[in-house]
């Protein structure tokens, strides 16, 4: 209920994910691939997700995508994603796996500040960070469809709107990216099976991916024995917009990169007290570990003269501290 107040739910894939988030330790997984040297804003929305479980005792994992990131996902595309250099690739992923570390232990210690009842209701759970290319560099493709290939249905694969969006274009679609969705449904069903993952949280564009993963590990606990009691669910959060309906991210030009060095503390405090005043609550409901009541207060005292700009002044001290560290706000 709090993520939902807080507008970081957009879909869910079954409403019986409410009922046992309380009853029962849950394993959370996101992933990114390495197509840029950082993560950006949009990929801080379902590590938020997995920040605010962790904070209840849940354990999470950020997932390196060093196998699929030379496929490339489709996603959320219209045009094939450029080649990049195996160089590069293996540049990235050791950048992103330090931003993930980094994300969860400041995360912890910006929650201690800004909402310590958390964690005196509940201790942290654990946090785990994996790389794909482990489990798929030991994986043969003949091997992979005489398992798992009569699993996996074409039928299902068609019907994907990341699928049925680029088959109606000139381009096309590669076969490398058609089959994205079976490796990132393998990923799900490798973490449920051995490292007790039952949710897959990503961007609304990965919602066809998730359910992938969701139905190969429905069909092959037909036929395998592991984790009886640990059915696997998908999150998804919305697309992250300003009120003028412009949207985040590199694709968009416009990315606020959580890597210090592409993005300083002074653009982020910058950029967000520029925010307007429509998208202030929002984004401090989104990036903030704020209780709710307290931002309802901050918003009530901004209405009074929003000349002050008192919103954005807290939303920009939040998201300094949030990405960069404690006090980064007040540099």
């Amino acid at each position: 209920k709090n993520l939902e107040k807080r507008g970081l739910i957009e879909t869910v894939t079954s409403e019986e994910l409410v009922n046992i988030t309380e009853k029962k330790t849950l394993g959370l997984y996101c992933g990114a691939d390495p197509t840029a040297k950082s993560l950006h804003l949009g990929n801080l929305l379902p590590l938020m997700i997995l920040l605010h479980f962790n904070l209840r005792g849940h354990n999470v994992t950020s997932l390196i995508g060093g196998a699929t990131g030379a496929v490339g996902d489709p996603s959320g595309r219209t045009t094939e994603r450029d080649a990049m250099a195996q160089e590069t690739r293996l540049t990235n992923v050791d950048r992103i796996k330090d931003q993930f570390k980094k994300f969860f232990s400041e995360g912890v210690e910006y929650a201690k500040s800004r909402n310590p009842l958390i964690l005196k209701e509940k201790s942290k759970g654990e946090y785990s960070l994996r790389n794909n290319h482990d489990w798929w560099k030991d994986i043969y493709m003949l091997d992979f469809l005489a398992r798992y290939g009569k699993f996996i249905r074409i039928n299902q694969m068609l019907a994907r709107d990341s699928v049925k969006s680029r088959l109606s274009t000139e381009q096309g679609l590669g076969f490398n990216e058609f089959t994205y969705q079976i490796l990132q449904a393998y990923d799900f069903y490798h973490l449920n099976k051995n490292h007790q993952v039952d949710i897959q949280v990503g961007g609304n564009d990965q919602y066809g991916n998730i359910v992938a993963g969701v139905d190969l590990i429905s069909r092959m606990k037909k036929v395998e024995t592991f984790n009886k009691d640990r059915d696997a669910y998908g999150i998804t959060v919305p697309l992250l917009t300003t009120s003028a309906g412009v949207k985040f991210g590199k694709s968009a030009g416009n990315a606020i990169f959580i890597d210090k060095e592409l993005t300083p503390s002074y653009q982020i405090y910058q950029f967000m007290y520029n925010t307007t005043d429509e998208d202030v609550q929002k984004f401090m409901y989104k990036f903030s570990l704020l209780p709710l009541n307290v931002i309802d207060k901050i918003i009530s005292k901004h209405n009074e003269d929003k000349r002050k700009r008192v919103g954005q002044i807290t939303l920009a001290i939040e998201m300094c501290d949030l990405i960069h560290g404690e006090g980064e706000g007040f540099d």
